[in-house]
């Protein structure tokens, strides 16, 4: 029951603000012209929804390549952590290699 009034309220508020943000001349004007754009735009694929069946093929087919092109970036990255993970020890036996190399020898 709390739910429903508060989608209703939410419903409620965004309707007033909505309405409120009309009174300002600039705000209403942009919302008109989107508005007549949206529509035309509707218009056109309504009437040439093969057009917009190809538009559509075409972004989908472009967020796959992107989410392909993310996934392999980031499969990257974690073979460069992986390989920097390994660099301490890697350094450390080059110093203790270089420090034995250039110390002398231990007298018994």
């Amino acid at each position: 029951m709390g739910r429903s009034k508060l989608l209703a309220s939410i419903v409620v508020g965004a309707t007033v603000g909505a309405a409120l943000s009309m009174f300002d001349r600039t705000t209403r004007e942009k919302t008109i012209a989107s508005t007549k754009k949206m529509k035309e735009a509707i218009s056109y694929y309504a009437a040439n929804r093969e057009e917009l069946q190809v538009l559509v093929e075409e972004k989908v087919l472009a967020a796959k390549v992107l989410c392909e092109n993310v996934s392999e970036n980031v499969n990257t990255i974690v073979d460069k952590v992986d390989e920097f993970k390994g660099l301490p020890s890697t350094i450390e036996g080059m110093i203790n290699d270089t420090k034995s190399a250039f110390s002398l020898p231990d007298k018994e």
